[in-house]
């Protein structure tokens, strides 16, 4: 069975209050109960933390004995070289994932320090975008 972890970054535990236009009116918990049925052939954990140093951590926890991570590292993602270095030092491929299209967004979203070291990036198909992630890695 393959073992893979969705790790988010800060404010996406407001998911399904934070600007639903943006992000949808589903919290990720709710979403990540309906993913985990879907795939009963893969073990999914699941990590969310608004703390840049957290993040690192459990990027260096799993980064050698998961089948893969899924990481939307939300605003870290332009802005934590930390995060990036991370992501480039563990074993384990990183698909980058975000819920929107950040490219049309603000232009300082269009930098990213994870996409360099990524197997992949994900992004602009909503909650889906996680679900696509989830599929690469089969």
């Amino acid at each position: 069975m393959k073992k893979l972890i969705i790790i988010n970054g800060p404010n996406l535990n407001l998911l399904g209050k934070r600007e639903p236009n943006i992000y949808g009116s589903l919290s990720f918990i709710e979403f990540l109960e309906e993913v985990k049925r879907k795939y009963t052939d893969i073990e999914i954990d699941y990590f969310q933390s608004n703390i840049e140093g957290e993040i690192i951590d459990k990027l260096h926890e799993v980064g050698f004995n998961f089948d893969g991570i899924i990481l939307n590292a939300a605003a870290y993602t332009h802005t934590s070289v930390g995060i990036g270095d991370a992501v480039k030092a563990i074993e384990t491929p990183v698909v980058e994932v975000h819920i929107s299209n950040t490219f049309n967004r603000e232009e300082f979203r269009h930098q990213s320090f994870i996409s360099p070291n990524a197997k992949g990036v994900i992004l602009g198909f909503g909650l889906q975008s996680y679900e696509l992630a989830i599929q690469s890695f089969n």
